[in-house]
């Protein structure tokens, strides 16, 4: 027996390869298949089923592909009703990979059709769980993804996830393992633990959510207070998970289109196309395209295209580090943005080289603001979380946060410069690019963010546990 989770940071998810015997099953695969199916090739497996535990909204998965690729038919569970063929499920089926039987838990809450399934070994014993966005390392999964589809409010949802923990799930042995489809960073839930594999049974000495002694009533009200809304993107991936999508190898022929400055340039102008630059923001600071908007791979990328450009048809198209075309075009489609037009040839340089018009982000060491704060009144701007901001913060500093910022456009300065951070200078180089894409260019970037604030000893507010808040 093989169980085998593949992980992928920058989403915080989790897909899982099971093999026994010469058979496999993928649980939530990625938009790119060719790791799954070298994967089973490497076992001299064949991949029986692709199971799905629900309808993702953070992502895009390769159930479609994967099964055509495979011939493995694509398994939901109960009040799944895809566009495509898929088996629907009964609760309560099982299914067999070799010496194993997967057996169907519908637990409805996050979504009707979320679905986990258990995992038993070749003498029935009950080894593990694959929970979806039902059950987290230390939360839930958030119970206000599918009340529009549903007709139901966020609190029926969070009743009939209390029933689905309690009548399904909590009662297998503490020592079932659980393999959750998200961890830590993941915005389907709220309180993760940075641990992606844990026991049943410290779940349930630790997650606030199986509290033995609680009720429904505690539950519903702890699972929705402080729910942030979700990013704009997670309606329009629920709809390509359920109604089908492009192939990836369209999406990446079309994205890896390469083109020099000059046909860059007039595609730019011909279409509708956002420029994004997805290199380091040290060197978007130095020189970038005019109004093009940072979001750089060595972060949590795909989220933050997601929660910021939010239209996965909007046309894109990229500069990126030599080299890392297919891997941001690749990225883009995880969370549905497909339509990627080609990127610039040579990258920045060829643009610089070509002598086409550049522009630069003004950015300051943390000392020079300290200067400039003992002898005048300077606004300062935390793009940071609000909770990052509730925290420990630079005083006299507005919060705005990054995610939140087309909301503050009205609150930054037009007569006179400001000042932009946000912990290490990722988020805060996102913002500037967004605001002088608007036409605000009187900003300042703290090089280094709130860390740099603090070691270059400015007044910050007395630290909060996050915890607390």
């Amino acid at each position: 027996m093989t169980i085998e989770q593949i992980y992928t940071g920058c989403l915080a998810q989790g897909a899982y390869y099971i093999e026994s015997k010469g058979e496999a099953a993928i649980i939530d695969p990625l938009r790119e298949v060719s790791p799954y199916i070298k994967r089973a090739a490497r076992d001299k497996a064949k991949v029986k089923y692709v199971f799905e535990t629900h309808f993702h909204a953070d992502f895009v998965s390769g159930h479609i592909t994967l099964s055509r690729e495979t011939g493995a038919p694509i398994i939901y569970g109960p009040k799944a009703d895809p566009s495509f063929e898929a088996y629907i499920a009964k609760d309560g089926e099982e299914f067999k990979i070799g010496d194993l039987t997967i057996k169907v838990l519908h637990t409805p809450g996050h979504t009707m059709e979320s679905t986990t399934y258990l995992l038993r070994d070749a003498q029935g014993k009950d080894v593990a769980i694959f929970s979806g966005d039902t059950l987290f390392l230390g939360d839930v999964g958030r119970p206000d993804l599918a009340q529009k589809a549903a007709h139901l409010t966020q609190e029926e949802l969070a009743g009939m996830l209390y029933d689905s923990l309690r009548e399904k799930i909590m009662p297998l042995a503490d020592d079932v393992t659980v393999y959750p489809a998200h961890g830590a960073g993941s915005a389907c839930g709220k309180n993760m633990m940075k641990e992606t594999v844990d026991t049943l049974g410290n779940q349930k000495r630790v997650n606030y959510a199986l509290r033995a002694d609680m009720t429904r009533e505690e539950f519903i009200e702890e699972v929705t207070e402080g729910l942030l809304p979700p990013p704009k993107y997670f309606p329009l991936n629920v709809k390509m998970n359920k109604e089908g999508y492009e192939d990836i190898g369209v999406v990446l022929k079309r994205g890896t289109t390469a083109l020099d400055p000059d046909e860059f340039e007039a595609l730019a102008n011909e279409s509708e196309a956002i420029i994004l630059d997805v290199r380091t923001q040290q060197e978007f600071v130095k020189g970038h395209i005019p109004r093009s908007i940072f979001i750089g791979l060595n972060g949590d990328f795909a989220p933050w295209v997601g929660a910021l450009i939010a239209d996965v048809t909007q046309s894109i198209l990229l500069v990126t580090p030599l080299g890392k075309e297919e891997e941001a075009v690749t990225r883009l489609s995880r969370v549905g943005f497909d339509n990627t037009l080609g990127y610039l040839e040579g990258g920045f340089d060829s643009w610089k080289k070509a002598g086409k018009e550049i522009d630069k982000i003004k950015s300051k060491p943390a000392a020079e603001l300290k200067k400039e704060l003992s002898e005048k009144s300077t606004p300062v701007f935390d793009v940071r979380k609000e909770s990052e901001y509730k925290s420990e913060h630079l005083i006299g500093a507005e919060s705005t946060p990054l995610d939140t910022l087309n909301e503050h456009l009205a609150e930054f300065p037009d007569d006179q410069p400001f000042y932009m951070h946000c912990a290490g200078g990722y988020r805060s180089v996102i913002a500037a690019s967004i605001l002088k894409s608007r036409g605000i260019h009187n900003l300042v970037d703290v090089g280094g963010g709130f860390d740099a604030i603090k070691q270059a000893g400015l007044e910050v507010s007395d630290y909060v546990c996050p915890t607390t808040l």
